[in-house]
Order: C-alpha cells, then sequence, then structure tokens
C-alpha cells in the first residue's frame, strides 16, 4: 500500500509518500521538509502563529513536491495520513484540514496519526524493528520513555515533569546567547570545555520511576552565570559543557531506570530506540550505546532526517494503521495535546474504513 504523509505540527512543512511492502517492510518514494528555522531565529524559538501562516502558504507546494518525486497521482494512493496532533494547534488544523480535502475528493481512507507514534514506529520503516521495544524519545517538545507493543499498543514508563531535553537545550543557548536552534551550538561549544567546573544537579536520579525534570537544571545554570557575570568565551565553553555532562548523567540514569521497568514487566526489549533530534547528539548517543548494551539489546537510531519532524514518518504510521483496517472519519478532531497513552484505545476493529462518498464539483 502507498501513504501520502503531511506533518505541521511544528515549525517544519513536511509532506512524504511512503510504500509498506507486504512483508511488513517500508519504503521512501519521496519525503520532502521545509523548515522554518529562519523566520523563527529572531525570536529565539517557535512562533505559532508564524509557524501556521508558513504552513498555509507552503503546504500544497511541498504536497505537490512529494507526490511528483514519488512519481504518484492522488488516484494512485491508498490512504492520507496527517499528523492530527500534539502539536502546535494551527499548525495541526493546516495540516489535517488538507488531509480531509485530499482524501474526501479522491475517495480515500484518512488516517490521522498520532506525531508521537509516529516517532515511536519509524524504527520499523528504516530498520524493521520488531515488538516489542523500548523508545526514547527526546526532542524540543517531548522527552519520554515508551514500551512499543505494538502499533497502538504504549506504555508510557516515563515523560517529564517540565521541560522537555531540546527544549532546555534551547533555553541554555538563548541564555548564553549562542542563538536558535540551541541544541547543536551548545554541543558544539560544550566540545571544547570543561565539564567539571560548574556543579549542576541532576535532577530525579536514583528515583523509582522513570520520570525526567531539567527546569531545576536550567536554573541553576542561569545562576551559575549570573556568578560571574560578565561571561568570556571559555566561561560560554565551561558552562555548555557542565550542562550537557549533566543531561548525559540524567538520561543515563533515567533510561537504566526505564529498561528495568521494561524488563520487570515486558521481557528484554528487541531493540532502544532513539527518536527525536535530540538524539543527533553525540554525548548522548554513546550513553544510549551504553544502556543498551548493558541491557542485552541493541541501539537503533533512524537517520537524522527521520529523527527530526518529517512526512515520512507520517506516512508510515498512517500506512501501519492502515494495515490493520485502522481509519479516521472526517471529523476527527485536531490535537493541541494527545497522550501516546490514550492511544491504546484504538485497537485494530476500532475504527472501520468508511466509503468516502464521490463529489460532483460544480
Amino acid at each position: 500500500m502507498i501513504v501520502l504523509g503531511i506533518e505541521t505540527t511544528c515549525d517544519e512543512t513536511a509532506a512524504a509518500v511512503v510504500e509498506r511492502l507486504d512483508t511488513g517492510r517500508g519504503r521512501i518514494l519521496s519525503n520532502v521538509v521545509l523548515s522554518q528555522v529562519n523566520e523563527h531565529a529572531a525570536f529565539g524559538g517557535v512562533v505559532p502563529e508564524i509557524a501556521a501562516r508558513a504552513h498555509v502558504e507552503m503546504l500544497d507546494y511541498i504536497i505537490a513536491q512529494a507526490m511528483a518525486q514519488a512519481s504518484r497521482k492522488f488516484t494512485e494512493i491508498d490512504g492520507v495520513a496527517a499528523a492530527a496532533g500534539p502539536g502546535l494547534i494551527g499548525g495541526v488544523i493546516v495540516g489535517l484540514t488538507t488531509a480531509k480535502a485530499i482524501a474526501l475528493v479522491n475517495e480515500k481512507p484518512l488516517l490521522a496519526v498520532n506525531h508521537l507514534e509516529a516517532h515511536a514506529l519509524t524504527a520499523r520503516l528504516t530498520d524493521g524493528t520488531p515488538f516489542p521495544y523500548c523508545l526514547f524519545l527526546a526532542s524540543g517538545g517531548h522527552t519520554q520513555v515508551v514500551a512499543v507493543l505494538g502499533v497502538g499498543n504504549y506504555v508510557r514508563l516515563g515523560s517529564t515533569l517540565d521541560d522537555a531535553i531540546g527544549e532546555a537545550f534551547d533555553k541554555t543557548a538563548k541564555l548564553l546567547g549562542l542563538g536558535y536552534p540551541g541544541g547543536p551550538l551548545v554541543e558544539k561549544e560544550a566540545t571544547n570545555g570543561n565539564p567539571q567546573r560548574f556543579a549542576l544537579p541532576r535532577p530525579m536520579a536514583g528515583k523509582p520511576n522513570a520520570d525526567f525534570s531539567l527546569s531545576g537544571l536550567k536554573t541553576a545554570l542561569r545562576l551559575e552565570a549570573e556568578k560571574i557575570a560578565p561571561i568570556s568565551d571559555e566561561d560560554v565553553r565551561d558552562l555548555c559543557a557542565s550542562f550537557q555532562q549533566a543531561i548525559v548523567d540524567v538520561v543515563a540514569d533515567r533510561l537504566r531506570t526505564g529498561m528495568k521497568l521494561f524488563r520487570e514487566h515486558h521481557g528484554t526489549p528487541t531493540a532502544l530506540v532513539a527518536a527525536g533530534g535530540v538524539a543527533a547528539n553525540q554525548a548522548i548517543r554513546k550513553t544510549l550505546h551504553r544502556i543498551a548494551f548493558e541491557v542485552g539489546t541493541v541501539l537503533t537510531v533512524p537517520p537524522p532526517e527521520l529523527c527530526t519532524d518529517n512526512g515520512a514518518m507520517i506516512a508510515w504510521a498512517g500506512a501501519e494503521r492502515l494495515a490493520l483496517g485502522l481509519t479516521d472519519t472526517l471529523d476527527t478532531p485536531p490535537h493541541a495535546r494527545w497522550p501516546l497513552s490514550e492511544m491504546s484505545g484504538r485497537k485494530p476493529g476500532a475504527a472501520n474504513a468508511t466509503r468516502l462518498p464521490a463529489v460532483d464539483w460544480p
């Protein structure tokens, strides 16, 4: 089956066409992503209104590009998938409404995809990873440890109580005047810094659950910077190195606990899967390899372009759901918040494919 996927939950306007083979493996026919980084850089973060307007202006063009690169017409696809949340509600509405229009006019099933589920299932597209596996999702908006037991079957083992890891990196970069997006800039500065210079906390370390809390770490960094103001270039490097080391230590501690909980309730995972832009950080990547080795499994990380927001992951999640007969009606609402745990109610057979009526346009 061939599915068109649309992603507009944050500041990437993306569309892709993905094929799901009878064997369950996937093939990306096209994957077009337009980043809005330049539009938001001056503000030090994503401005929802600017993001939504950019989606309105560019989405039709991006979809046309994706279809052309895949050499497919709308009549040749088997379903239309769109991220229905969670995300910035203005952007979500743009993508979901566009998908509904395409599905209605072409009499194709609509697949309202949870953005987090799309991240969770990407490893099956790229590596054919079998269930069950443990997902570490770390991005600008999300930080979770999830037991992925099947399509639509997820158990949250831990999540952040406040800031996401990517958000903490971005705020650290803004505090130190490095720019946006902050993750790669902080990592670059940390490479030549002293990670032992500043004694920053490791929040939640040793707790019996796998939850994260990063707001206290961010505050501690700000206080250290204020103590030595005005800060020099060396101070910036050392602050970044100390901050990144604290994040690495927190990730290691929280994942060890998460993997322990996974094994107690679900057995040994087939893999530790990392998704989200934070997975590109090399210091964190080394820690993930170590944790996977300790548990006796492997680390699976999709290519960088499939770790950040993209249409291919939405199309693939839609194809996985379509293969199980899970489709959605045209009155499906957009979601600003949509926890993965709520997906457990969408079991195979819970939603039936709806044959959409032909429309005679005047």
